[in-house]
């Protein structure tokens, strides 16, 4: 096996025994063990008592974190004439047509969300087993199909986050950095847990929350007491 090293050893013993933790706790526990020479994402992960292979039983949905992600979001918007200059305004680092549907079949993906215009969908289909299995389709669902796009791609890059239930029930995001004040974090991953909470599919039966954790990038997980996430 191999040898643990002392950060690593002192974050489990710093873990150790400790569950079902209030949000402000696990913040600060996670806050406190995220020592890592880059600046962490803080991480939420959800096991959901749905089966996302029921139609009836899809978790899906997007957040406005209001304290943002810290992260600098890269978006690519399909658009043509006066949308794809109202992306480019908006601050979209990637705006094409046919050419970034080639770019992308070339294997370059060089972006963290995917915008178009209804218009564009028939182009942006081909890439479905390309962006579906990287959560990066767009949607109207979630305000990733729109002739908004101006709004959209202002929304993406403000820290709105998109969330999709996993073969295994499982959703997650990341909802701040460790660097993140302790209340702002505990307000992002309040607002997450909330947003899942309300998105609660028609077939869901039984419990549907059933874990919360959150840890850091390099961190061992904390779990939180469900109630106390979901405001309940």
């Amino acid at each position: 096996m191999a040898k643990l090293g002392k950060r690593t050893r002192a974050a489990r013993e710093a873990f150790a025994g400790k569950e079902n933790l209030s949000v402000e706790d696990a913040v600060a526990l996670v806050k406190a063990n995220a020592t890592a020479k880059f600046d962490e994402t803080v991480e939420v992960a959800m096991n959901l008592g749905v089966d996302p292979r029921h139609a009836d039983q899809m978790v899906r949905g997007v957040v406005g974190l209001p304290n943002g992600t810290g992260k600098d979001v890269r978006v690519a918007v399909f658009a043509r004439g006066p949308k794809a200059e109202e992306a480019k305004a908006a601050g979209a680092d990637i705006v094409g047509a046919e050419d970034l549907m080639e770019t992308i079949q070339g294997g370059t993906i060089d972006f963290d969300r995917c915008i178009a215009t209804p218009d564009m969908m028939p182009i942006v289909g081909r890439l479905g087993k390309i962006l579906g299995p990287r959560n990066l389709m767009p949607n109207p669902k979630v305000g990733t199909v729109t002739m908004d796009v101006a709004d959209a791609v202002k929304a993406a890059k403000g820290g709105e986050v998109q969330f999709k239930a996993e073969k295994a029930g499982v959703v997650h995001a990341g909802v701040g950095k460790a660097s993140f004040d302790a209340d702002k974090l505990a307000e992002n991953v309040r607002a997450f847990v909330g947003a899942v909470a309300k998105a609660k599919p028609s077939g869901a039966k039984g419990t549907y929350m059933k874990k919360i954790s959150l840890a850091s990038t390099m961190g061992p997980g904390v779990s939180i007491d469900v109630s106390n996430a979901a405001g309940e």
